[in-house]
């Protein structure tokens, strides 16, 4: 909107103008973000104590979640207000990439409030039975990867990219959409896994963010992308303002969300979070690169997996308790201590991620 109104009252100029940065947009939005989270924020935390929508603990936890219960959840909707207000201000709003990007955090938001709802109306850590989330989920990602499909604009748009190999690419057809879904559908649950722990989710979702940030300006941009050795698509670097506007909002969530949460997410904010990472890493062509980045998400995911199948197989478990930061509280591990040592993780996966361009 701004981006737009200051372009339009530049027009006739021989200079573009700062405005017409995209890093300097994207430090804006980034600020925007955090600014109304953190002005918003408390504003939030009293409405929902008012009304009593506070977080049902499951009875199957560890024990000393249990003096969570009743802290105001919904958290995800500062997310999203912050976010989509930040990137309505400051992108380019005649950028498809930009419209897809924020229908698919809203409506995954979506689905994820319909959940939290259910939990709070019924007082019950169960909110949507599992085959509901996953069909709906299911649809939505299969969506995003239609639209992705048909308006790819060559071959190279619809394909697999491998990291380290330079100039590899592995066409994936018809089978893109599908690709696509899992992909997106993977993400989203992934990092609704994750968050179980007082700003566990939060930092790494910002972390990543971030990375794929970089990704997607070196994309955007065809010198940059031919020299980095990565897929140049056309508009993708104005996603770059959508990434520093998910990285403020996240950054001013985790101000409230930090031990002790004074509110939590809720599935609002982690399957939405989850799913937009997903879609910024397929529009980029750096699928594989989300999975090293979001390395914890991944491990908290395959220990769920492990932990059911093996169980089911032998009826006996792996962890001592599933999804992995459990497993690490049980043992003996404070719950700061678990949240700051995944971020340190977190932190050395996206370099790692990072790295890769140089190996290209």
């Amino acid at each position: 909107m701004l981006y737009t109104l200051i372009s339009h009252l530049a027009e006739g100029q021989t200079s573009p103008g700062v405005f017409h940065s995209l890093s300097l947009r994207a430090v804006f939005a980034l600020l925007t973000s955090m600014i109304v989270s953190l002005l918003a924020g408390p504003v939030l935390i009293r409405q929902l104590k008012a009304f009593q929508l506070g977080q049902m603990v499951r009875d199957d936890g560890p024990g000393s979640h249990k003096s969570k219960e009743g802290t105001p959840t919904l958290g995800g909707v500062l997310i999203l207000a912050a976010l989509a207000l930040a990137t309505v201000l400051w992108a380019d709003l005649a950028n498809g990439y930009i419209w897809l990007v924020l229908a698919v955090a809203l409506s995954f938001g979506a689905v994820g409030f319909a959940d939290d709802y259910l939990k709070i109306r019924w007082s019950s850590s169960r909110g949507l039975s599992a085959r509901q989330k996953y069909c709906l989920q299911s649809v939505l990602g299969l969506v995003v990867g239609i639209v992705l499909f048909w308006s790819a604009r060559s071959p190279l748009e619809t394909a697999l990219t491998l990291p380290v190999f330079k100039s590899f690419y592995l066409p994936l057809g018809f089978f893109f959409p599908f690709f696509v879904y899992l992909v997106i559908v993977g993400s989203s649950n992934a990092v609704n896994l994750t968050d179980g722990l007082d700003g566990l989710a939060a930092l790494p979702v910002a972390m990543v963010g971030a990375g794929l940030g970089v990704f997607l300006y070196i994309s955007g941009h065809a010198d940059l992308a031919r020299h980095a050795n990565i897929l140049h698509v056309p508009g993708t670097g104005e996603l770059v303002v959508f990434a520093g506007a998910l990285v403020g909002a996240c950054l001013g969530f985790l101000w409230f969300n930090a031990h002790p949460a004074e509110i939590f997410m809720g599935d609002t904010g982690s399957l939405a979070l989850g799913a937009v990472l997903g879609t910024l890493a397929v529009i980029v062509h750096q699928e594989l690169v989300l999975f090293v980045m979001g390395g914890v998400f991944v491990a908290e995911t395959i220990s769920v997996i492990l932990q059911v199948g093996f169980f089911k197989l032998k009826g006996r478990r792996i962890f001592r308790m599933a999804p992995l930061h459990h497993h690490f509280e049980l043992k003996g591990w404070s719950e700061p201590q678990v949240v700051v040592r995944f971020w340190i993780l977190s932190l050395v996966l996206v370099c790692l991620a990072l790295a890769t361009l140089n190996l290209r």
